[in-house]
């Protein structure tokens, strides 16, 4: 077993949950809702802002407990904040209220960050 905690701290500066739960029952499950297109459309937007995966990871994941047949459920750490039906086509607007349009509310603290860890190391 290795600790990885400083590592991850260091690389990441949020984490973006997308429940793609499937499940086989009466209640609403967000596979059904859009899920996959849900993340897709999460990874996409980072993707574009050079920001998927270093600084901020996508996670897909079961369920968040804000079912909805109206939409998916995300959840955003270390920010704590939740959304429930979320629609592909509003991630966009979701993701730049929370990152800004270019990620940079998250890009600028992240890069920050390297450029100390790169002058401690040099």
């Amino acid at each position: 077993m290795q600790r990885q905690t400083d590592r991850q701290r260091d690389r990441l500066a949020a984490q973006v949950f997308v429940c793609t739960n499937d499940r086989d029952a009466d209640h609403a499950c967000c596979a059904d809702a859009g899920g996959e297109e849900t993340l897709e459309a999460v990874k996409s937007w980072l993707r574009d802002r050079n920001a998927f995966w270093n600084p901020i990871s996508v996670i897909e994941t079961g369920c968040l407990g804000l079912c909805s047949e109206n939409g998916t459920a995300i959840a955003i750490q270390p920010r704590d904040e939740w959304y429930s039906a979320v629609r592909p086509a509003e991630v966009p607007d979701l993701l730049e209220s929370e990152f800004g349009p270019d990620a940079e509310r998250v890009g600028a603290a992240y890069r920050r960050r390297q450029e100390a860890s790169d002058s401690d190391a040099a």
